[in-house]
């Protein structure tokens, strides 16, 4: 026979096994998504709320960020910039104590109602009204009189700096000189509420109303809320009133909440998600060994640290907390069980782009720490009160509990007991103050060292720890008067100072963001803040050529 047809018959089996073999493998969940342009995204915990005024968390922010939108916005690619939201443009006075924000004509919420400053206002009082006891009220104490009105020190709204001059103008008198506001108010706890919506399922102040619901959920953002179950997913889809919605790239997103890094990375790895919101740190290694494209690590402000309670044994005592921070090894920690990329945190306040040095003053030295704890009072560790260390529910917190729990025990000889709690329980526990130590962490809200310093205020409303220094504050106070940035920067880094001498918190390392994410992800840029503007994010098959936005 002649070879030639042989070697046809051949050539054509093996391109049918090819056809066959592509058209039974099963289209993944992802490629479907891509192809629909909906953007899966892991999402860490199951959300508190989707009221931005009782949440403080970032994964309730992120769904927030999609349904809500500020007087600004934030840009794709650079966190020092601002994109107009509902403000088309704004303006400050000289010394930065009035900004004025022109609001855009054809801003409408998601049933078609105009969005105004009144609006505005009314979020504004709603979030700061003490009936509300919004966890993250002390945001807008930038006011004036902000907090002496959340504090109940004067009970006339009409008090505190913010005005609508008429349904396009509002302006906002600062407490002091606020320059960098207009980063401020891209926060989701600047985030404007729709009025009737609130009223129509409950009083302004009524927490946790039907108005969250799928239906009910009135938002001006470029997605509108279509489904909520609980433990699976938050959808929202584009939403058409939105005033810049045909630049708006996905058709909508779905957050899946899945707080165990490992099922989170499965999902990935089999075409679930297209974006992981974190990954095991033990597997973070073998991701850099194959050099998969998927992997991001990327500078991010924040901080990983434990606060300890001040008002009670025996973490009330200054010189046991310092015991505790001078006995934790924080290289280690970020070399054997976070392994991705992070920083020992030697101060509080990461080191940013703004110019601002933090100070350098907690490292891991077991001498110091045991000359400590003798001086708190305690011979050895068997002599300290039982405490418990408190953190929420996942792998990589429990990890680090239990290397900071064999550190303690080797150094000082505390035997330390250590506990989880389910997200929801935990940021309550932390916020009754029914805790010794607990972990926390904090990402900072806007690009400036106030962000991570104005917590530990006296009587903010995030501190939970109960500590207080009348120093501290009015150093605080006078930064903002500060002729310069240079002398601004060195007033702060003297109120670090005195934060890191008392340790109401325990530095432990700075962050960075390592995840997973899909190739067909256009537009996803490093941000130090990571607060993507969805609205530029497009979805493109990898295979296909696709231009990304700057």
């Amino acid at each position: 026979m002649d070879p030639a047809p042989l070697r046809l018959c051949v050539i054509f089996f093996a391109l049918a096994a090819t056809v066959f073999q592509t058209s039974c493998r099963k289209e993944r969940k992802v490629d479907i998504a891509t192809r629909e342009k909906i953007l899966l995204l892991g999402n860490g915990g199951e959300p508190k709320a989707l009221d931005p005024h009782l949440v403080s968390s970032v994964g309730d922010a992120n769904i927030l960020r999609s349904l809500l939108e500020g007087l600004t916005t934030f840009h794709p690619s650079d966190d020092t910039k601002h994109e107009p939201g509902v403000a088309e443009r704004w303006e400050a006075n000289d010394d930065f104590t009035e900004w004025k924000f022109f609001l855009r004509n054809n801003a409408k919420w998601s049933n078609g109602d105009p969005v105004t400053a009144h609006d505005f206002v009314y979020s504004y009082n709603r979030i700061l009204h003490p009936e509300m006891a919004a966890p993250y009220a002390s945001m807008l104490y930038f006011l004036k009189n902000g907090e002496a009105y959340n504090k109940e020190e004067i009970t006339d709204f009409a008090e505190v700096g913010v005005k609508a001059v008429n349904d396009h103008l509002l302006v906002c008198t600062m407490e002091r000189p606020t320059p960098f506001l207009p980063d401020v108010v891209k926060h989701t706890t600047w985030l404007p509420v729709h009025q009737p919506t609130i009223e129509k399922y409950g009083t302004m102040t009524e927490a946790f109303t039907d108005w969250q619901k799928p239906g009910n959920h009135v938002g001006n953002g470029s997605f509108q809320l279509t489904d909520w179950r609980i433990n699976a997913h938050v959808k929202v889809r584009r939403n058409p009133h939105y005033w810049d919605a045909e630049n708006v790239k996905p058709n909508g997103i779905n957050f899946y909440p899945i707080p165990n890094s490992y099922t989170e990375e499965k999902a990935f790895r089999n075409g679930l998600l297209h974006y992981t919101y974190i990954i095991p740190s033990n597997m973070i290694s073998r991701y850099r060994e194959e050099n998969d494209p998927s992997l991001r690590s990327e500078t991010y402000a924040g901080v990983y640290f434990y606060r300890c309670n001040t008002n009670q044994k025996p973490t009330d005592n200054a010189d046991f907390r310092r015991a505790l921070a001078y006995a934790i090894n924080q290289e280690t920690i970020v070399k054997y069980v976070k392994m991705g990329g992070e920083q020992p945190a030697y101060g509080y306040t990461p080191p940013s782009e703004v110019g601002y040095k933090p100070p350098n003053v907690i490292g891991h030295d077991p001498e110091k720490a045991k000359a400590f704890l003798k001086k708190a009072g305690y011979e050895s560790g068997e002599d300290v009160p039982e405490f418990t260390v408190l953190f929420n529910t996942t792998e990589e917190h429990k990890s680090i509990a239990v290397a900071i729990q064999d550190m303690w025990k080797k150094t000082l000889g505390i035997d330390v007991k250590i506990q989880n709690q389910e997200w929801k329980v935990f940021q309550q526990t932390l916020f009754d103050m029914k805790y010794d130590v607990g972990r926390a962490g904090w990402i900072g809200d806007y690009s400036d060292p106030t962000t991570f310093l104005g917590m530990w205020q006296t009587g903010d409303s995030n501190n939970y720890t109960g500590w207080s220094n009348e120093e501290y504050d009015r150093l605080l106070k006078e930064s903002s008067f500060a002729r310069n940035p240079e002398e601004r920067y060195r007033i702060l880094a003297e109120a670090e100072s005195i934060l890191l001498d008392e340790l109401p918190i325990l530095p432990i390392y700075w962050y960075t963001r390592v995840y997973l994410i899909s190739p067909d992800v256009k537009n996803w840029h490093p941000l130090l803040l990571d607060n993507h503007p969805y609205k530029h994010i497009d979805l493109i098959p990898s295979g296909e050529s696709g231009k990304e936005e700057g």
